[in-house]
């Protein structure tokens, strides 16, 4: 039970490593506790092992991701019991590969993979809490723009591991290497690929007519076409938040006649979140739709990484007489996209991403292989706006800022309510509007035309990890078998 509650202790204090508290190194302390209580399971039930790992998850996870209650009650249950399990499979696999030689190489290794699977599966995962997140504002971030985030999760793990055996052990070696990684990170450079030509954009944020869902169709369309139409400077490009137009604008009329003459007078082309409809009646896209003065482009993008029970049903036949608000609250399967976010506008290559695509290492890249100048965000963060403070909202805006020192590369967020705002490649904010209120962002951004080593890079050294993680399981097991022996 003493340990339970140290495992317990430590989950919950996990999550203040994260915003809105955002406490620095706070989550490589709280890591480098649970390999020593990791270590102190040498000869333990599998049962044990697992229950140790599960009721850190449960702690972690629980206050990490509150405000998945604005979804729904039993989202928020299951999302955190799932993720907990994932987090007792990691102890399961941690518990052998302390115990190798050089443990903490492959035990940093094991934690960055298991971070990778559950932001995997099941379905599209969910890469929220990662270990490299907190390394916002802080010196490990010149190492997420040598080696990404996969790889500077496994050095700030790497690091915790390097904690213990300081303490422990009292090594003057592990105790230097432990210093030397951020201060290494620290002279690191940051900032934009190969800084090109600018361009003028404007973000506009249209805000939303009351609680979430409570709005009738086309309000929030009418919204932000009002607040376009205020809009009276040289821009290059508008960008609309997901969701900005409930209505189609590829087949509603008045939608596309309205959204086709304000960049009409303009003079710029607006990219538009919008709803389309699907190929049946019972499917929809989350898309991203360039409108300019000829009306909108056939070419979009679809957004790739959908939420489960959010945008779509998994399994929709037998839970929806079980769970009727299903059928009420999502009564149409969003189709997702296989395709990265690229779009040639005016001249400029923009990586789009969609919400949650953000949080995705496959959707960043794959757009910077394409081709992209700067990353534009389209996100609707209304259902979480008002519910826990915003702080969904903050954690995926600290994301955007890591991505934008990752890909040396401007981000630009727009929003139906906040966070709506404009980072530049430091990750240091240019400017964030007021969440919860209509308003328009412009801003000159600076186009990049190199990759950094993160974005060339990152895929390897992340495969590398996942071999070691194996390795170092299999050493951890041959000399836990040896003793035995």
């Amino acid at each position: 039970m003493r340990r339970l509650l140290i495992a317990a202790a430590l989950g919950a204090t996990a999550s203040a490593a994260f915003e809105p508290l955002a406490v620095p190194w706070l989550m490589v302390v709280v890591l480098a506790g649970f390999l020593a209580l990791v270590r102190g399971l040498r000869t333990a039930p599998v049962r044990v092992v697992l229950l140790e790992g599960f009721v850190l998850g449960l702690a972690f996870m629980g206050p990490l991701i509150w405000w998945m209650n604005a979804v729904d009650r039993w989202a928020w249950v299951a999302l955190v019991l799932a993720e907990a399990m994932f987090l007792a499979v990691i102890t399961w696999a941690l518990r052998t590969a302390v115990h190798a030689p050089w443990w903490p190489v492959w035990a940093a290794s094991v934690w960055t993979t298991g971070e990778q699977v559950r932001g995997a599966i099941p379905f599209s995962g969910f890469p929220w809490g990662r270990l490299s997140h907190t390394a916002l504002d802080t010196p490990m971030e010149g190492w997420v723009r040598l080696v990404a985030l996969p790889a500077t999760t496994w050095l700030m793990a790497l690091m915790a591991g390097l904690l213990v055996v300081a303490v422990r052990d009292q090594r003057l070696g592990a105790t230097a290497l432990a210093v030397g990684l951020p201060v290494v990170g620290w002279l690191l450079p940051t900032g934009i690929a190969d800084g090109g030509a600018t361009r003028t954009v404007a973000l506009v944020q249209g805000d939303v007519p009351g609680a979430f869902l409570s709005w009738p169709r086309t309000e929030i369309f009418r919204l932000h076409l009002a607040e376009t139409a205020r809009l009276d400077q040289d821009v290059d490009l508008v960008i609309w938040p997901e969701n900005g137009s409930d209505l189609d604008v590829l087949t509603n009329e008045w939608a596309r006649r309205s959204v086709t003459e304000q960049a009409a007078r303009l003079d710029a082309p607006i990219l538009v979140g919008a709803i389309l409809d699907g190929p049946t009646d019972d499917t929809a896209y989350n898309a991203s739709v360039l409108v300019d003065g000829d009306g909108p482009h056939e070419d979009v993008y679809l957004k790739q990484n959908l939420v489960p029970y959010g945008e779509y049903v998994p399994f929709r036949r037998r839970l929806g007489p079980i769970v009727p608000r299903f059928d009420r609250d999502i009564p149409r399967d969003m189709i997702g996209g296989d395709e990265p976010g690229a779009m040639e506008v005016a001249g400029t290559t923009v990586g789009l991403t969609i919400c949650w695509d953000i949080a995705y290492d496959g959707a960043v890249h794959g757009a910077v292989d394409r081709g992209a100048e700067f990353i534009a965000v389209q996100t609707s963060n209304a259902s979480f706006m008002d519910f826990g403070r915003g702080v969904q909202p903050q954690q995926q805006w600290a994301i955007s800022r890591l991505r934008a020192v990752e890909t040396g590369r401007w981000v630009t967020v727009a929003s139906t309510n906040g966070i709506s705002g404009v980072v530049d490649p430091t990750g240091r904010v240019v400017e964030q509007l007021p969440p919860r209120q209509a308003g328009t962002i412009v801003q000159t951004v600076q186009t990049a035309h190199a990759r950094t080593p993160a974005t060339r890079w990152g895929a390897g050294y992340t495969m590398v990890i996942h071999i070691s993680s194996v390795a170092g399981w299999i050493f951890g097991n041959r000399k836990l078998r040896t003793e035995r022996r």
